[in-house]
């Protein structure tokens, strides 16, 4: 996850690279989670509901999604950004605006929303900017990309919320971008579940220790 030239500011939509029309091709048992056994591209089963965020690298932020009951499934990708169809080379240079993300798709009546954005503020460092440990670029920003008007207005109350418990606690001020979701791009095969087929493999993830109550 080091290599590229790690921009830390977000490029304009002219700067972004071109990309291409063809989506990341995805077929047969990659379209299956390694872990949940689920798909992990729609169509999904009614009444389940999608979130995107972003935790820095997404190796390790996804395995906190799928190992949390009541989520469907999870698939990692890049969203947030310019360039359409990206790959992930291109998103390291930090010329495509993307962020690292994960399609978290949950049953509601299983894991409220609440319950995920817990999960997401607790599992990572959401004051480090264009950064989370070690990795630094625009890709790893702190993110939360929402599907309706209701996740929204959940997910800022819950930013006040958290940043109040880490102002409790001395931490910083929260970076996390909340906005409407746009396109959501695939990853590479290799990066779906990567923790699960590599399971001594990269992690960056870190918290605050300052739990969302």
């Amino acid at each position: 996850m080091f290599f590229g030239t790690r921009k830390l500011e977000m490029p304009t939509r002219g700067q972004a690279l071109p990309g291409r029309d063809e989506p990341m091709p995805l077929e047969g048992q990659d379209l299956v989670h390694k872990v949940k056994g689920t798909p992990i591209k729609p169509p999904f089963p009614e009444g389940l509901e999608q979130v995107v965020v972003g935790m820095g690298c997404f190796w390790g932020a996804e395995q906190r999604f799928w190992q949390q009951p009541g989520v469907f499934t999870t698939a990692v990708g890049y969203a947030a950004g310019y360039t359409p169809n990206p790959t992930y080379e291109e998103v390291c240079s930090g010329y495509t605006g993307h962020n690292e993300v994960v399609l978290v798709v949950f049953d509601p009546v299983q894991v409220p929303f609440e319950k995920i954005l817990k999960n997401f503020w607790e599992s990572h460092d959401p004051t480090q900017g264009m950064a989370q440990g070690n990795d630094r670029g625009t890709q790893y920003r702190s993110g939360i990309y929402t599907f309706s008007d209701k996740q929204k207005a959940l997910a800022e109350a819950s930013r006040e919320e958290y940043q109040r418990a880490l102002d409790e606690a001395g931490k910083g001020e929260i970076t996390t971008e909340i906005q409407p979701a746009g396109p959501f791009y695939y990853a590479e095969p290799y990066h779906q579940q990567y923790l699960a087929k590599n399971p001594g493999g990269y992690c960056g993830l870190g918290g605050t220790g300052v739990k969302l109550s």
